[in-house]
C-alpha cells in the first residue's frame, strides 16, 4: 500500500511540475514569463535612449514591445524625428524588428 502511494504522490508531483511548465509557455498572443521579462528590458532600453536623445526627448514616443518586436507610437514634427527614433529601437539588442507609427504632425 506505502508503494503505491509513493508511486501515486510522485505522479501527482509530475503532473503538477507538467503544467507548470506548459503554463509559462508562450502563444502566438501570449508571451512566456521569460520573454515578457525581456520584452520589457527592450521597452526601457528603448524608452531610455529615446529620452536621452537631444533631438526626441521633447517628443512623447510610446514605446511597446512584444517578442522582440517594438512598437512606436505618438507624434513628432518631422520625418527626421521618425527616423531617429526607428533606427534607435533597432539598435539595441534583442529587437527583432520596428514597426514605426509614429505620426507627423
Amino acid at each position: 500500500m506505502k508503494k503505491k502511494m509513493n508511486v501515486l504522490v510522485r505522479c501527482l508531483a509530475l503532473i503538477v511540475l507538467i503544467a507548470a511548465l506548459a503554463a509559462c509557455a508562450s502563444s502566438s498572443t501570449r508571451s512566456s514569463t521569460g520573454e515578457y521579462i525581456d520584452d520589457s528590458v527592450i521597452t526601457a532600453k528603448v524608452k531610455s535612449l529615446i529620452a536621452a536623445d537631444d533631438f526626441l526627448k521633447a517628443f512623447a514616443v510610446s514605446v511597446e514591445t512584444f517578442k522582440g518586436t517594438v512598437q512606436l507610437s505618438g507624434f513628432v514634427n518631422s520625418q527626421e524625428a521618425v527616423n531617429r527614433a526607428g533606427q534607435i529601437a533597432s539598435g539595441v539588442k534583442g529587437v527583432r524588428s520596428v514597426k514605426n507609427n509614429l505620426i507627423v504632425k
